[in-house]
């Protein structure tokens, strides 16, 4: 057979260093990743720590507690994706559970935001019929966060059943 002009020891070469290359830059934007979180969780833990100063001070006021279980649930979050991020890291590989937590930390962390909220709703002198549609759309959108959860509960569920490393086949 006739060559192309270009050598197979040559593009052997060429991938290897390309993959080095990429290897280099995939592990650089990791560890940069992991700083940045890092910092996000710093931040987030301050906020919260300043939010809920703020309830104490407010003697059980639940603007800021809302406000500091929020931000709690937040860090959580990304405590979770610095999580993903280091298993993948590791393993070389992308894994599905990891990313379904975040996804179910997030949405029961929306939950709960919502119910809080809710209750202020109720305090004399806040109904007024912009609470009334409010009150709809919020259960609407419980509804929706109910079905994710049970959806990404399930996936979890199936992941872990068909996952010969948790003893389940």
């Amino acid at each position: 057979m006739e060559s192309k002009g270009v050598d197979q020891r040559e593009v052997n070469r060429l991938g290897a260093a390309a993959s080095g290359a990429f290897l280099t830059v995939e592990v650089l934007a990791y560890v940069v990743l992991g700083v940045m979180l890092a910092v996000a969780v710093l931040i987030g833990v301050g906020g919260a720590a300043v939010s809920l100063w703020g309830a104490i001070r407010g003697q059980g006021e639940t603007g800021p507690l809302v406000l500091a279980v929020d931000r709690l649930l937040f860090v959580l979050m990304v405590v979770e994706v610095m999580h993903t991020v280091r298993v993948s890291f590791r393993s070389g590989k992308l894994v599905c559970e990891p990313f379904l937590i975040v996804g179910l930390i997030a949405c029961i962390r929306r939950v709960l935001v919502i119910t809080l909220e809710t209750t202020q709703a109720h305090e004399p002198g806040k109904w007024n019929p912009d609470a009334s549609a409010l009150l709809n759309s919020t259960m609407l959108e419980l509804t929706v966060l109910g079905g994710l959860i049970m959806i990404m509960v399930i996936c979890i569920y199936m992941l872990r059943r068909s996952d010969p490393e948790h003893g389940q086949t």
